[in-house]
């Protein structure tokens, strides 16, 4: 099967952009709390899955939490502590890039905490996650995979590419030497928290395309029917001619030396 072009992927994204916009509404008006965990190897997709998902939904009801490294006072706090200011309320949706999962990856992989605070955190991990699910949040994961190849090619083009190259970070270059490690860090974590009341879905994202409407598919399938909560709204004829615009004009860009004009 080859790559989904470009023009094919966005005609098939159009139709799930107007169900997401409804998943959005139905989260609002039910009062629902969404949350979504994308985790997976550097330059996976997890971003550009985001940014799918989030495109066309008001940034005020849907919005991205991706923590920098901890602080000082973040270290000494309960591991889980920093990541629950940045839980859903009520009729919100939040995606998160990288999650609590990063002790379980990136972390123990590359000696950023003790193998003790890795059997801590894969036997905590459940049990805080149930209590998210008890208290009525939507909790959905997911793992985005990626072949190596693959993930070097990525990573050559972030480097090459001066607009993308602030993705890449000393430890995504170190963490190329280790992919096999980090396979078997991702198979210890799959076996001590993919629960019932909080699985994992794995996703192909070799092809980034197929991936990002993979996921989509999936997440819209695994909420209840989104349909009869949408509010009947109706422009009313003015009472009144319209009016016109008042403003100042700013004085315009001067045209380009080629004079193409701005």
């Amino acid at each position: 099967m080859g790559r989904l072009k470009r023009k094919d992927y966005e005609e098939l994204l159009k139709p799930l952009d107007e169900e997401l916009v409804a998943m959005s509404r139905w989260v609002q008006a039910r009062g629902v709390r969404l949350l979504v965990l994308f985790e997976g190897r550097d330059t996976a997709g997890k971003g550009g899955a985001i940014a799918a998902i989030s495109r066309h939904l008001n940034p005020r009801q849907c919005r991205t939490a991706a923590l920098s490294k901890p602080s000082e006072a973040e270290r000494g706090q309960w591991y889980f502590q920093r990541y629950v200011a940045h839980l859903p309320t009520r009729g919100e949706i939040v995606l998160f890039d990288r999650s609590w999962y990063n002790r379980a990856g990136v972390e123990r992989v590359m000696g950023f905490c003790t193998e003790a605070e890795t059997r801590d955190f894969l036997q905590q991990a459940p049990v805080f996650e149930k209590q998210l699910v008890d208290d009525g949040i939507l909790l959905f994961k997911y793992w985005l995979t990626c072949d190596q190849e693959e993930q070097e090619e990525r990573l050559a083009e972030r480097l090459e590419d001066p607009l993308k190259r602030w993705k890449l970070s000393p430890v995504d270059l170190s963490a190329r030497e280790k992919y096999r490690e980090y396979t078997r860090a991702r198979e210890e974590m799959l076996a001590a928290t993919h629960t019932v009341h909080a699985p994992w879905t794995l996703v192909d994202f070799n092809d980034q395309h197929r991936g990002r409407l993979t996921v989509i598919r999936d997440l819209l399938d695994r909420l209840p029917d989104l349909r009869g909560d949408d509010e009947e709204i109706a422009l009313k004829p003015l009472d009144r001619e319209p009016a016109r615009e008042e403003f100042s004009v700013l004085k315009p860009i001067p045209s380009y030396p080629d004079g193409s004009g701005a």
